[in-house]
């Protein structure tokens, strides 16, 4: 199944704000995961296992260093789903 760009960052924005215990204006396009929100390399890895259930895609973890704001996870996503 395919889904938009507003859908996909809906649904990423919602997981960090229950991930990360953030306000929901707190995320935008711009957040930086380990700037903004002080995510190590295990909530890399929580979240994007998350992510992956949530798209039914596949993302490689191996990829996560080149993840570095919510823009880079959207258009992964969006390529890929």
């Amino acid at each position: 199944m395919a889904f938009d760009e507003e859908e996909i960052f809906n649904k990423v924005k919602s997981i960090l704000i229950d991930q990360f215990n953030v306000s929901e204006d707190s995320i935008d396009y711009d957040t930086d995961f380990i700037e903004d929100l002080n995510a190590d390399s295990l909530d890399i890895v929580d979240l994007f296992s998350t992510l992956s259930g949530e798209f039914d895609i596949d993302v490689d973890i191996n990829l996560s260093s080149k993840f570095k704001t919510v823009r880079d996870v959207v258009d992964y996503i969006e390529e890929h789903s």
